[in-house]
């Protein structure tokens, strides 16, 4: 994201959906780092690969609201889960709410900016964690495997 802090497309509105994006990026990194620690093989692999996607996306939105000069919302230090995590599939399936709940927040900020780089930035996330969501729902065999409306509540 490369936004300037002088851009007025960038309304409260655009900065309140960042910062609930900035929450689910937070939520996902702990989930995934959950979730390796029932995964093996290519699962953990995978899941290891998610969890530095949405470290980054994290990290790009932190630079984003401090160059917009609003101090970014911190990370719980534990999150719930919907279900207990105590094997891979639970585990898969805890990956599926991560990113279902990344791209809702996504799709938040996608509808409620002008801004082209901020809206690019929020099309990319949508599309690649659409992807990695699918991957996930197709492990634990929840269809389909992208729902018709990525990142709708």
């Amino acid at each position: 994201m490369n936004v300037g802090s002088a851009n007025p497309r960038i309304d409260d509105t655009a900065i309140a959906a960042l910062q609930n994006t900035l929450a689910a990026e937070h939520a996902a990194v702990w989930c995934y780092a959950l979730a390796v620690a029932f995964l093996n093989g290519s699962d953990a692999e995978r899941a290891r690969e998610d969890e530095d996607a949405h470290r980054e996306l994290r990290n790009q939105i932190v630079r984003t609201l401090s160059q917009l000069g609003t101090p970014p919302v911190s990370a719980q230090p534990a999150y719930d889960t919907p279900e207990p995590v105590t094997d891979a599939a639970s585990a898969a399936a805890l990956a599926v709410v991560a990113e279902t709940d990344a791209l809702v927040a996504w799709r938040s900020v996608l509808e409620r900016t002008e801004d082209r780089a901020l809206r690019q930035a929020a099309l990319d996330a949508l599309t690649a964690g659409t992807l990695r969501c699918a991957r996930w729902r197709l492990a634990v065999g929840t269809p389909p495997a992208i729902p018709p409306f990525p990142g709708r509540p």
